[in-house]
């Protein structure tokens, strides 16, 4: 199963989904340009971030927007997209749910 990222409260209400292809890809991309939060998205294990983390993965997100290929480039789009909801209401998490 592939990675997919979530949006969820702190009681573990899920509320969006991202279920890009190629979010997988889209970590290695960001492990490769050493990217201290995208870049350590264990594929194997859930890894969280909170509201304040964001305010640092947010322009990692937007650098791989501009740079990585076409389809990491959507899927980091679709992430951002997610993140967005963080800013919204407190206790919310963005979550990448490795397989």
């Amino acid at each position: 199963m592939p990675i997919s990222v979530n949006v969820r409260t702190y009681i573990g209400e899920i509320l969006a989904v991202c279920t890009h292809p190629a979010l997988g890809d889209l970590c290695r991309q960001a492990e490769t340009f050493a990217m201290p939060l995208l870049g350590y998205v264990d594929p194997y294990d859930d890894t969280w971030f909170n509201r304040s983390q964001m305010r640092l993965l947010a322009p990692e997100l937007r650098v791989l927007i501009d740079s990585a290929p076409a389809p990491e480039a959507e899927a980091a789009a679709e992430v951002l997209a997610l993140a967005d909801q963080l800013e919204r209401k407190p206790h919310r998490y963005l979550v990448f749910v490795g397989d």
